[in-house]
């Protein structure tokens, strides 16, 4: 039995009806040529492995108003793993439309926190998984990392499924270790504490600084009320599209920014068109919370991550004046988290964003919001990947919407493409379909500031055969 972090612990109290709190991964294969029965070969070689290893075998127990980690000592393969089929015609609309139910379903907390989705009938043979995970068990980076381990670089090597691997890094693959005594426990909350109260401080005095230093980084309250920042229901839609990384890389070269403020800059602009769309625009910019991960090097645990708030200047028409705030805001805090200690860059980030858990009890964060939304970037493998034979051609992040946040930006990277997710609410954020109509203005609108519309861009290396795709979006 293993005792729930502080901060994975947060995931479980925080999780409601309307607020499920679970990451998902959205791929797109393509399947052997001549192998018309791969799906099914497949399904019959997962459901052979009947047994799950951490953290897949691990479900939650609350005990004494603490949460632990306890192994499900009557695991169903059954139950996790299920085959669905696209009704017809088998369009990539289909396929978001039943991404967006699931989505909104809450885990069986009397089971390990996950389900595994294959879901056949695309055209031209191809099929998807859809693989959720509540974040209390994994952040967006561990997600991803496992579930390239589940693949490989060839096409001939064949693989069990994700939950049959071992990954020796998860703090529920590790053995419990004994209790530490009283004085263990109090030396090691002082050695905790020299690194941790002054992230606390340092938080603590971004949130009463002044609002008139133009050059300090975002803080919390500086936000504006927006449409983004009410109640929500249970109900999902998800849109998503990917764009070439080459694309997006020249215009962090002409610009002098890096590719993480581009997609900041391009997600800005995409919001800033939405908001006006809906005659909806705060005259104050939008503030965003980005994640920053805190993982070293190839190291797989649990949720190891810390924040930075960042300016996305959506007040500013010139698309050229907001990227340039936003990499002003982006490199502020970048810089203080430079200097600081992994725990007190923990500290600092998680008192940052710690008044919204009080506005969102006492619905304060509807006029007054800690931060609009959230823009992950999670990085992704370069090499293309392979399920046991079928390609992988396209992968897109499926994150969380809660209360006062309605809309949730996650990009993430696989070969030569960036793809964008974007989850959202049903009720609270209408027409999310367009959000991708928008994301192109963006892109085309800072190509033309920056001189480069209308120049050959440097094309992505087809991760695929070359077809004709239609475009990921909303149903």
């Amino acid at each position: 039995m293993h005792a729930l972090s502080p901060t994975d612990s947060a995931f479980m109290w925080m999780e409601t009806r309307n607020q499920p709190m679970h990451v998902a991964g959205l791929n797109l294969y393509t399947p052997p040529a001549n192998e018309p029965g791969f799906v099914a070969e497949l399904l019959a070689h997962w459901a052979t492995h009947l047994k799950a290893l951490p953290p897949f075998n691990m479900r939650p127990v609350l005990r004494m108003g603490l949460w632990y980690w306890e192994e499900d000592k009557h695991f169903e393969v059954d139950y996790h793993l299920r085959h669905l089929a696209l009704p017809q015609p088998g369009r990539i609309r289909e396929l978001l439309a039943i991404v967006s139910r699931l989505h909104g379903n809450l885990l069986d907390r009397n089971r390990p926190l996950w389900e595994a989705y294959v879901i056949e009938g695309l055209p031209g043979g191809r099929f998807a998984t859809y693989i959720k995970i509540h974040h209390a068990l994994v952040d967006g980076v561990t997600a991803a990392k496992m579930m390239a381990q589940a693949l490989s670089h060839q096409a001939t090597v064949h693989k069990g499924p994700l939950w049959s691997l071992h990954y020796p890094k998860h703090p529920t693959s590790r053995p419990a270790r004994a209790p530490l005594s009283l004085a263990q426990q109090l030396a090691q909350l002082a050695s905790m504490g020299r690194d941790l109260l002054p992230g606390v401080a340092s938080a603590l005095k971004d949130m009463v600084g002044s609002d008139q230093d133009t050059n300090a980084p975002a803080r919390a309250f500086q936000a504006p009320a927006s449409l983004f920042n009410v109640e929500i229901s249970g109900s999902r839609r998800f849109a998503a599209q990917s764009y070439s990384l080459p694309r997006l890389k020249r215009l962090g070269e002409a610009s002098g920014a890096t590719v993480n403020d581009v997609t900041l800059a391009i997600c800005a602009g995409a919001l800033r068109q939405y908001l006006l769309a809906h005659q909806a625009l705060p005259s104050k910019p939008l503030i965003a919370m980005v994640p920053v991960s805190l993982h070293a090097g190839a190291d797989v645990a649990g949720n190891q991550v810390s924040v930075l708030l960042a300016n996305l200047a959506t007040h500013i028409a010139d698309p050229l004046k907001r990227l340039q705030r936003i990499v002003q805001s982006t490199g502020k805090a970048k810089e203080r988290l430079t200097h600081m200690p992994r725990l007190q860059k923990l500290s600092h980030g998680l008192t940052s964003i710690s008044p919204m858990g009080v506005a969102m009890v006492t619905g304060a964060a509807k006029k007054h919001p800690v931060f609009n939304v959230v823009i992950s970037n999670v990085p992704g493998p370069t090499d293309t990947l392979y399920m046991n034979g079928a390609q992988l051609d396209e992968v897109y992040p499926v994150s969380i919407a809660t209360h006062y946040l309605a809309l949730n930006i996650t990009i993430t990277g696989y070969g030569d493409k960036l793809g964008f997710g974007y989850i959202a609410c049903r009720r609270s954020v209408p027409g999310l379909q367009r959000m991708l109509d928008y994301t192109d203005q963006a892109i085309e609108e800072l190509e033309l500031a920056l001189g480069l519309q209308g120049k050959p861009a440097v094309m992505a290396k087809p991760i695929k055969a070359p077809r004709k795709r239609a475009r990921i979006m909303e149903p």
